[in-house]
């Protein structure tokens, strides 16, 4: 489409704008106006500057002000009690209303004038509404004006709600809009929010733009179709041409009875196509406000034009338009996305179809919409007692964005009953730790199996790519194939910037295949083209080394203050009050600085008789946690324990002597540090069971981190670590005792020069806290002095700061903050430590990082079945 379109009749002109992303203006003037000063104006803007022609409000804009204002009507209505179902129906056949006014599918301004009309008379306004939506459903008459027959699900009667004076000003406000050019691909998103309280304050964020939603829906549906057009267009222009579907050379241009039969056969394979492209079925099995099936159905609108333009251009003129709303699927949960994805489709087809110039549809409007479906995607609870998995339709797309939520928070977000009637339903398919997106991809692998369907497009979260997630995406892979990726891309989810995975697969027939925008040979599960680490098998000698952080479950963390003065209270059972109180750290003390945080811990299964035994530190842990924990999920009975207390990590750690280390969960920097005993790890970090500098070099180098990126997971754009994946696949090198010291050597450089950037002997200083402590306790290499039951005086040794001025300083020395930077000593650390690895591995430092990843999984491979070797004999 051209930016300006100019028209005339030798008397009458039109200078319509068509910018992209721009709301259309059109200019009209008569051959008497052609000297006025504001005509001449425009003729030369058309010659000589265009670009003075284009709209000051864009159709983003537009859009924007026109979801706000219905958003502020949301917020009116329910302020005063009315429930957002009831609110979404009525409104909803309102905008559908504005829009069919600024078209032309009403009459001019019908709407406007019924607004100025009534605004000052609610009561007036609720039966003038009444009758036009009477009108709308059946056609008739309203306001002495001839209404056409909209029908459709849209106009089935429903509450008329009776706006206030202000209410209706406010609609009278969205009424000056043109409707006309509003973006039915981003409204339903910001009218969505609007309408929902809990969305509210998203309405202003960034939403999911036409061009993100063609990014999937390109390569999984228009691809193969234009494919087959591109054939279709080839034999019709050969035919015409040679009077052959596929010449040889040298034939000459058909005529005669040769060319009428070229002709017929050329139409027959032009019209088999078109009637292709109208029984084309797309399903959008989450659809919420139809943003999806919306720039489906303008796609292929668009790939229908192309042909009844070619057909026109080669002697083909009876093609009429065949593609509509009728052919889109949709499946949502929620009543008024529900609702609003399919007045979303159908502005959207009506749009299209008045400016494309084909000019309006025929009686009735609208057609009803059977195709679309409430009720939940993957878990059918009309017979309460007996779960099923629900139908979905036989189409030949399904593309969408499904409901993402990780496997810790379904039970909170979906209720104990849902889940485990979902886990029940879905078990063996799905694994119980899989985010919630992950049973629309196992949905729709089965539907491919089973010939209900031919291709397939959804989003994931990024963590698709690994973890409990990555086995559906193998299920996937061994099913069929996936020839579509975009492995981090970023997103949109609930108004929040987020990164997410685009995954295309089918039964394997497509056997192109696009990753991250460049063409390779294959696309593995989690989304790599080269080294498939999918592959990589968890180590036994890699086991019971790696633990998550003990998980609390209440507010049993205090600060140091606290601490410090219960350390001191005497107890009923004569033991010291240190036995349950531990410095405690979680990821903010590792990126950060160290805030001198402890926490209550009463062990491994103590009983509660035992934990009162501590009378003040027990005291207040049942202030603090006891009512929480009455209303949380704990799977702990006794609300004086940790909820998972990791009994494992505790025993691996105490075989040490000072320290292990430790990284965190979830951080722009795979980061490795030590904690000294008896520090007690939160959950957001890993504790590792090792307290040797060789060990550390090793996690600590590239090599390492390159394993751990790739086989890790992302929590937005923060790589995320986990034991399982991370680690106990990871093939350590074999060094001799001349390959190991320098890397002990080259470690412990490093974190020598980190900790005196992090804490210069400058600004701090050695503080002993004295405190009582037991030889049986986890003070007990700090006991001296002791009595006869074991128990003496702690004298724990820490760093503090000098002074308020060196308080400040420090607080700027973090380890986030040193990585940052990253100043050359650190840089060459961290390289002298790379290459001391890489010679006990034997390889190159200069290596790829994929060279890495190739080189590690083949080694991966190896260790796993010496393994089962070693196990089988």
């Amino acid at each position: 489409s051209p930016p300006l379109l100019i028209v005339c009749d030798m008397d009458r002109f039109e200078v319509h704008t068509n910018f992209t992303n721009t709301v259309t203006q059109v200019h009209r003037f008569s051959t008497a106006d052609i000297d006025k000063p504001e005509t001449l104006d425009i003729l030369r803007a058309v010659f000589f500057n265009p670009e003075a022609l284009r709209p000051g409000q864009t159709t983003t804009g537009l859009t924007e002000e026109a979801a706000a204002e219905f958003a502020r009507l949301a917020d009116m209505l329910r302020d005063r009690g009315v429930s957002s179902d009831t609110a979404a129906h009525f409104l909803t056949k309102l905008i559908f209303c504005l829009f069919a006014e600024d078209v032309g599918l009403l009459p001019e301004l019908l709407v406007t004038r019924m607004l100025e009309k009534t605004r000052r008379d609610p009561e007036k306004f609720a039966k003038y509404v009444a009758d036009l939506f009477d009108a709308m459903a059946v056609g008739g008459d309203f306001m002495l004006q001839d209404i056409r027959r909209f029908n459709g699900n849209l106009f089935e009667p429903g509450p008329i709600l009776e706006l206030t004076e202000d209410e209706i000003k406010r609609l009278y406000a969205a009424a000056r809009l043109d409707w006309s050019a509003v973006d039915p691909s981003v409204f339903g998103t910001l009218f969505e929010r609007g309408m929902d309280p809990a969305k509210r304050s998203q309405l202003g964020a960034h939403y999911t733009s036409r061009e993100d939603i063609e990014t999937l829906v390109e390569p999984v549906v228009m691809q193969p179709l234009r494919r087959e057009w591109e054939e279709t267009r080839a034999l019709v222009e050969n035919l015409l041409a040679t009077g052959k579907k596929k010449p040889k050379g040298g034939e000459k241009e058909p005529t005669g009875p040769r060319l009428r039969k070229a002709q017929k056969e050329a139409g027959t394979f032009l019209r088999r196509f078109h009637q292709r492209l109208a029984r084309v079925k797309v399903l959008d099995p989450a659809c919420g406000s139809g943003n999806f099936l919306y720039v489906t159905l303008q796609k292929l609108k668009d790939l229908e034009k192309e042909v009844i333009v070619f057909g026109m251009e080669h002697g083909f003129p009876g093609f009429i338009p065949l593609v509509g709303p009728w052919q889109l699927y949709g499946i949502e949960k929620n009543p008024y996305a529900f609702e609003l994805a399919q007045m979303t489709v159908w502005i959207g087809y009506l749009q299209w179809t008045r400016n494309n110039g084909f000019g309006h549809p025929d009686d009735p409007v609208l057609r009803p919409m059977d195709t679309f479906e409430c009720k939940d995607a993957i878990l059918d609870l009309s017979d309460p007692e007996n779960p099923k998995e629900p139908e979905w339709p036989k189409v030949d797309f399904v593309v969408g964005n499904p409901p993402f939520l990780g496997g810790k928070l379904l039970r909170r977000e979906l209720g104990d009953e849902y889940v485990d009637q979902m886990f029940r339903l879905w078990d063996g398919r799905v694994p119980r730790e899989a985010d919630l997106c992950c049973y629309w991809f196992e949905k729709a692998r089965k539907q491919i199996g089973e010939g209900q369907l031919l291709r397939a497009g959804l989003l994931a979260t990024q963590g698709i790519r690994g973890g409990a997630n990555r086995k559906v995406l193998e299920h996937v892979k061994d099913a069929g194939g996936i020839f579509f990726a975009e492995s981090d891309r970023p997103w949109v989810l609930d108004g929040a910037n987020v990164h997410v995975s685009m995954v295309g697969f089918d039964s394997g027939t497509e056997t192109s295949r696009l990753l991250d925008g460049a063409a390779v040979e294959q696309i593995n599960s989690n989304l790599t083209a080269t080294a498939d680490i999918g592959r990589a098998r968890r180590l036994k000698a890699a086991r019971g080394i790696a633990f998550m952080g003990d998980t609390k479950g209440g507010s049993f963390d205090i600060p140091e203050g606290t601490a410090l003065s219960l350390l001191l209270e005497p107890n009923p059972n004569g033991r010291p009050s240190s036995d349950v109180l531990t410095p405690w750290q979680n990821a903010l003390d590792i990126t950060r600085r160290p805030r001198g945080n402890w926490i209550l811990d009463f062990g491994l299964g103590a009983s509660i008789e035992e934990a009162a035994g501590y009378s003040a530190p027990f005291a207040l842990a049942k202030e603090r946690v006891e009512a929480a924990r009455k209303t949380s999920r704990t799977t702990v009975a006794a609300w004086w324990l940790h909820e998972r207390p990791r009994p494992d990590m505790r025993c691996a750690l105490k075989k040490l002597v000072d320290r292990f280390a430790v990284t965190i969960a979830v951080g722009k920097y795979r980061l490795f540090t030590w904690i000294s005993e008896p520090t007690l790890p939160d959950h957001a970090l890993f504790a590792f069971a090792r307290s040797d500098d060789y060990f550390f070099g090793v996690l600590h180098s590239r090599l390492h981190e390159v394993w751990a990126l790739r086989l890790g997971t992302r929590l937005e754009t923060r790589p995320r670590y986990t034991p399982t994946t991370c680690f106990e696949t990871f093939a350590f090198p074999r060094p001799t005792e001349e390959q190991k010291e320098p890397i002990a050597a080259a470690a412990k450089e490093l974190n020598d020069l980190r900790e005196r950037w992090l804490n210069p002997p400058e600004w701090t200083r050695e503080e002993v806290l004295e405190f009582p402590g037991s030889v049986d306790g986890p003070w007990k290499r700090f006991v001296h002095e002791t009595d006869d039951h074991g128990i003496g005086t702690v004298r724990y040794p820490r760093l503090v700061a000098r002074d308020d001025d060196c308080v400040a300083q420090l607080r700027k020395r973090t380890l986030t903050n040193l990585y940052n930077q990253r100043p050359t000593w650190l840089d060459l650390a961290h390289k002298k430590l790379d290459e001391a690895v890489f010679a006990a591995y034997g390889w190159p430092p200069e290596l790829t990082d994929e060279e890495i990843l190739e080189k590690l999984l083949e080694l991966n491979l190896e260790r796993a079945e010496e393994e089962r070797v070693a196990k089988d004999t």
